[in-house]
């Protein structure tokens, strides 16, 4: 038997049968992803989760209404996220809504090399910086999984940092359980270092940071992205590396030597880009009098040791770590410590 080709519920009231009919019409659509957004949509109307859907009595006429309203704006490439109003990373869900960049799963790579470089420090006495925070995920990633640290949330949008704050002030409880908390600074990642975050000069462990990196150019083929996410959070400038050639700086003076910087970057931005990629811009920062000076390396030095680059989960380059340059023998570096 073959449902009628209409926009209508009329006597399809399961809940089974209202998610073929949002799933069909997101397919035809040419939505990503029809049959999860389909379930996550009909879910949150009914305010419950994809998990339990099928335990649900049918819709309600009410709910009927709302699951149609969801789905109408789904259909017109609003991003599901900024529907249900939440995204989920890793062990956390943020909040997330228009002017703030919605988090990737890709991004969860960035986080736990951080994690990891974070947690070999000892409890009490690890500090991070976020440059480029956005909805903060990457921040309260880093604090949760990485107890007794102190981790510095930078972001420079007016709009995005509302979202930061909103989202680390969500987290109050369980930063303070893990004994973590992060501090959230509206600020320039490419000249905090020269401001309010100058009192960490030496003394950062991880700096992990999502910038924008999209060449200015390079308008994305997907709605959601073109459409909804803000230009501040996407485009990096003529080659995409006008923001990552500031946060290199930034590092050097804030990591202490052997301090870790990673920086995700486009899958056209790894290694093979030469110059034009993530890693050939870490490995052109340079120390001049001025880096040198606030930085500790040498003048006509590199400010980074061991830049690799690494993949994602679809074999596709997505994240350059680097290490801080090594002091010289005999010099005294600044150690890391709470602040």
């Amino acid at each position: 038997m073959t449902l009628p080709d209409d926009h209508t519920y009329g006597a399809r009231v399961t809940v089974r049968d209202v998610l073929f009919d949002a799933e069909r019409r997101l397919t035809i659509a040419g939505v990503p992803s029809p049959s999860v957004d389909a379930a996550e949509i009909v879910a949150h109307a009914m305010g419950t989760t994809r998990s339990r859907l099928f335990l649900q009595e049918a819709p309600t006429e009410e709910e009927k209404v709302r699951i149609e309203q969801l789905l109408a704006r789904r259909l017109s490439r609003v991003p599901l996220q900024h529907l249900l109003g939440t995204a989920a990373f890793r062990y956390l869900e943020v909040e997330v809504g228009p002017g703030v960049f919605i988090p990737r799963p890709e991004t969860e790579l960035l986080a736990e090399a951080g994690i990891r470089s974070l947690v070999e420090r000892p409890e009490g006495e690890r500090v991070a910086v976020d440059l480029c925070s956005g909805s903060g995920i990457l921040a309260l990633a880093l604090a949760t999984e990485a107890p007794g640290s102190i981790v510095h949330a930078v972001e420079l949008d007016d709009d995005a940092v509302t979202w930061t704050r909103r989202n680390v002030e969500a987290h109050a409880a369980q930063l303070a359980d893990c004994g973590s908390r992060v501090e959230v600074h509206h600020a320039d990642a490419g000249a905090v270092a020269e401001g309010e975050l100058a009192r960490l000069t030496g003394r950062v462990d991880v700096i992990v940071s999502n910038p924008p990196y999209i060449p200015d150019q390079m308008i994305p083929r997907e709605p959601e992205v073109r459409d909804h996410e803000p230009a501040v959070a996407l485009y990096g400038g003529p080659d995409g590396l006008d923001v990552v050639h500031r946060i290199a700086r930034t590092a050097a003076v804030l990591l202490r030597p052997g301090g870790l910087l990673a920086v995700e970057h486009a899958d056209v931005q790894g290694s093979a880009a030469g110059e034009a990629g993530v890693p050939g811009a870490l490995e052109a920062c340079i120390a001049d009098a001025a880096l040198s000076s606030r930085s500790g390396v040498p003048v006509g030095e590199c400010a980074y040791d061991d830049v690799v680059d690494r993949t994602d989960l679809n074999g596709l380059p997505r994240l350059t770590l680097a290490r801080k340059r090594a002091a010289e023998a005999g010099s005294s570096g600044a150690g890391s410590a709470r602040s």
